[in-house]
């Protein structure tokens, strides 16, 4: 026999233990970072929500109703039907300046602004959370400081407490001011009045400032119609299936909405050219 070659051809090929066999065939799940706003589904049972919050091992989900959800990282979710492994987001440098959450650009620093003496009344308390969670950045740079009246029908007493004049003015945003109605006839009387060009009155056309939130942030189509006679708040709360049987159920209510608030975007744009008005008519130059 003759002597074995080891140069010649290999009759048998490489060898087929060496290297990862076992991933031959194999499908390679990604990675996808848990970024916000990301629509993930659970594998499991097709659960389907953003994603709103992320912590060290978990991810929180949020789905169409406003219900969440938590979940550990890892694999077992779908992103557009393809199995992915979710990751928590890598921080990164801010890009260019910051926007606060009414798009405007933040002042990083800068000496403590002295409170103008003009102000911006807001009709209620749920007014004012709202102006501050969006504007309230801005207003403490300019210096603007927001009080609620409780009630446009004490407008006029308030006024005359407040005593507006040159470089001390007033912005007053009302809820429902739409023609022929009371808030329309008293912001008609203050502007027409003794405080005449040192007071403006703008209004939203919305029952209560709740309607101001886009109704696709809480997951609704739109705002249910309440019939008269039925308290607006205690109506949605009842028409959404939320408590409503007290006054604290309603602040649970508010704070529900309030929280599902992030920026701009989520205010219908009657309500968002109204307050920039009030803004700029309270800090322009005497």
């Amino acid at each position: 026999m003759p002597p074995f070659d080891a140069s010649g051809p290999d009759r048998y090929g490489t060898d087929v233990l060496a290297g990862d066999w076992r991933a031959a065939g194999r499908r390679t799940i990604r990675e996808v970072a848990a970024e916000r706003d990301l629509v993930v589904e659970l594998a499991a049972d097709g659960y389907c929500g953003a994603v709103v919050r992320v912590e060290k091992q978990t991810v929180t989900l949020e789905d169409r109703h406003g219900r969440t959800r938590m979940f550990p990282l890892g694999h077992g979710f779908l992103v557009d039907g393809e199995p992915v492994k979710l990751v928590a987001p890598t921080p990164s440098a801010p890009r260019g300046r910051l926007r606060t959450a009414s798009g405007s650009f933040a002042v990083e620093s800068g000496p403590a602004k002295v409170a103008l003496p003009s102000r911006i009344f807001v009709e209620g308390r749920h007014d004012a959370e709202l102006v501050e969670k969006i504007w309230g950045a801005d207003l403490r740079v300019e210096g603007v400081v927001v009080e609620y009246l409780e009630g446009v029908d004490v407008l006029d007493d308030v006024l005359d407490e407040f005593r507006p004049g040159p470089g001390r003015r007033v912005g007053v945003l009302v809820d429902h001011l739409v023609p022929g109605s009371k808030e329309q006839r008293i912001a008609d009387a203050v502007m027409r009045g003794r405080h005449r060009g040192d007071v403006l009155v703008v209004g939203h056309p919305y029952v209560d400032i709740w309607q101001a939130v886009k109704p696709a942030r809480l997951g609704k189509d739109a705002w249910p119609t309440i019939p008269r006679g039925t308290s607006w708040k205690h109506g949605v709360c009842a028409a959404f299936g939320w408590a409503h049987a007290d006054q604290a159920d309603i602040a649970r209510a508010w704070q529900h909405i309030l929280g599902r608030v992030r920026g701009y975007g989520d205010l219908e744009p009657a309500l968002l050219g109204r307050v920039e008005e009030l803004i700029d008519f309270v800090t322009a130059p005497s």
